[in-house]
């Protein structure tokens, strides 16, 4: 998904990551601002999840967006 776009549908985006990892806190999300890498990045260190666990998360969410 474009950066345009995830930028663009941020609020949406941040609503469904909290939602899929409850730990996240509104900080933790916005430190990507719409970055998908960076996103990623928080998240695993974050929830100490995988790089793959946390790439098809963020996948589906943005497919559903």
């Amino acid at each position: 998904m474009d950066r345009d776009v995830i930028e663009g549908k941020w609020t949406e985006i941040k609503g469904q990551l909290r939602e899929a990892y409850g730990d996240l806190t509104e900080d933790d999300v916005e430190e990507a601002k719409g970055d998908r890498e960076q996103m990623e990045g928080v998240l695993q260190q974050k929830l100490g999840k995988s790089k793959d666990e946390v790439r098809q998360t963020v996948d589906r969410i943005l497919n559903n967006v």
